[in-house]
């Protein structure tokens, strides 16, 4: 069993700690579509036959803090997430901050086929839902000559 102390008392331990951690942050595991370690929010992408769909998973900020952009078949979800740390004082300390804090920026090259201007995004209980509707196919058609 893993027993962790977020009171560390021994420095051997801490050092051992943070070498495992850093370890696991450069565990970078490519793939050919993108890497699958990625940064903050974490993010579902998929496709249907008629849409593109992602999810960003962003608990706890303000939606109307987030940007998407959609420029040249590349879509672009930026905003910040605020500290909610008290601030540091004589008295006041710090043990454990897992929470990512801070400007983030995710950014996914999208298929051809996606229409820009059929792009819907909403925000409900921390996650930032993307729906890109797929163009419809182009059909063959005969051309009559005149």
């Amino acid at each position: 069993m893993f027993y962790r102390t977020y009171f560390p008392r021994d420095l051997h331990a801490d050092f051992d700690r943070l070498q495992r951690e850093l370890a696991q942050s450069l565990e970078w595991a490519p793939s050919i579509r993108g890497l699958v370690r990625g940064g903050f929010p974490a993010m579902n992408v998929g496709t249907t036959p008629q849409s593109v769909e992602l999810d960003l998973f962003a608990p706890g900020i303000d939606p109307t803090k987030i940007e998407v952009n959609l420029e040249k078949g590349v879509l672009t979800v930026a905003g910040e997430r605020p500290s909610i740390l008290p601030k540091p004082d004589a008295g006041t300390t710090v043990h454990l901050d897992q929470r990512f804090t801070g400007r983030f920026r995710r950014v996914v090259t999208l298929p051809d086929d996606v229409d820009p201007n059929a792009v819907e995004a909403r925000y409900r209980d921390g996650v930032l839902h993307v729906s890109i509707q797929r163009r419809a196919p182009a059909t063959p058609r005969r051309i009559t000559i005149q």
